[in-house]
């Protein structure tokens, strides 16, 4: 707790010096995308040594608690409890997630929009990266379901690069050189947009142990779980765990959403915020 509290502590005056992100190029043109209103906070900690996002699917906030892991997580660690998605359906959010943008964007089709997005901009910083996609067997493109090509963001974004690989590269990145930041998408079935609510908990019952007992999480490491939407009959509020080795259990009512999350990713890897991040009330604390 004293390593987190210090590390937010100390990105207060980083955040203050930052000049303005760039917002990513894109076609087609972007519209405006309100996130929640509220006045930013001092950011996060600053200097996460890896960090993990996965994305589950289309769960509300009660009914994703119920499910026994995730409950257990959220029992532990840290949670967002006014944590909203941004948009439906799942495109516009994942965009939002990794760009700070739905580029006005209100499908799943494939639109390619140039190259940007928090891959193009880890790269241009020097962090290292990977997303696994879970089912992706013929390229991000062309691979059939369970993958889902919406759930992938980065094939959007300028296209996949060779940061973007199967989910059953993970286990040996844990086990060796883990990227800097980790982003998982499981596939249709494992994020519960397929298959039931209980079958998507225990898949996280099996990832998430693996990235929790690995070096890189134990030694200054942040793990997200958060969820896509709702399944269209609420308020579009969803979970956000954050899951970090010195946390105990604790919770915010403070307002957050998916820019949120992505202003807390760039300011624990040190990166300007992109596009709708740039105004977020990041999950400062959670960290603490």
């Amino acid at each position: 707790m004293l390593r987190l509290a210090a590390l937010a502590a100390a990105v207060s005056l980083i955040a203050a010096c930052a000049g303005p992100a760039r917002r990513p190029a894109a076609a087609p043109a972007p519209r405006a995308t309100p996130s929640v209103s509220a006045v930013p906070s001092s950011p996060p900690a600053t200097a996460a040594t890896h960090v993990f996002v996965i994305v589950m699917e289309n769960r509300g906030y009660a009914e994703a608690m119920a499910q026994p892991y995730t409950a257990r997580l959220a029992a532990q660690y840290a949670v967002a409890a006014d944590y909203h998605a941004v948009s439906h359906p799942s495109l516009p959010n994942y965009l939002a997630l990794t760009a700070g943008s739905t580029f006005g964007i209100a499908d799943d089709g494939y639109h390619p929009l140039r190259a940007g997005g928090i891959g193009a901009e880890l790269t241009a910083h020097g962090v290292s990266w990977r997303a696994y996609m879970e089912g992706m067997t013929r390229g991000c493109l062309a691979s059939p379901a369970p993958y889902a090509l919406k759930h992938n963001p980065f094939a959007y974004l300028g296209g996949c690069t060779a940061n973007v690989v199967p989910l059953t590269a993970l286990d040996g990145d844990l086990a060796g050189a883990t990227p800097g930041y980790v982003w998982i998408t499981p596939d249709l079935c494992h994020d519960g947009h397929d298959c039931g609510p209980r079958l998507a908990d225990d898949f996280l019952a099996g990832l998430v142990p693996k990235i929790l007992a690995s070096a890189a999480w134990r030694d200054g490491g942040v793990l997200f779980v958060t969820w896509d939407e709702d399944d269209g009959s609420g308020a579009n509020r969803v979970p956000a765990i954050v899951v970090a080795p010195d946390l105990t259990r604790h919770e915010t009512s403070r307002p957050h959403d998916h820019y949120s999350l992505l202003a807390t990713v760039e300011d624990l890897l040190g990166v300007p915020r992109l596009g709708e991040a740039r105004q977020a009330d990041p999950l400062t604390e959670l960290l603490r």
